[in-house]
């Protein structure tokens, strides 16, 4: 698989998982479902970068 599927499936992943957990969990709490919205993204950057990034 290239590098640009691969990506793309990547990001389409963070977003069914970061909308997932909001529907999910913090429907109606803005400022919780933030916080745990940057940690999403920040857990899926920080395993792209040392994963997937070659």
């Amino acid at each position: 698989m290239g590098r640009a599927p691969t990506v793309g499936l990547y990001v389409l992943a963070l977003i069914v998982v970061v909308v997932g957990v909001d529907i999910l969990f913090f429907r109606n709490h803005f400022w919780e479902r933030l916080m745990v919205n940057i940690g999403i993204v920040l857990i899926f950057a920080a395993f792209y970068f040392r994963f997937l990034k070659s």
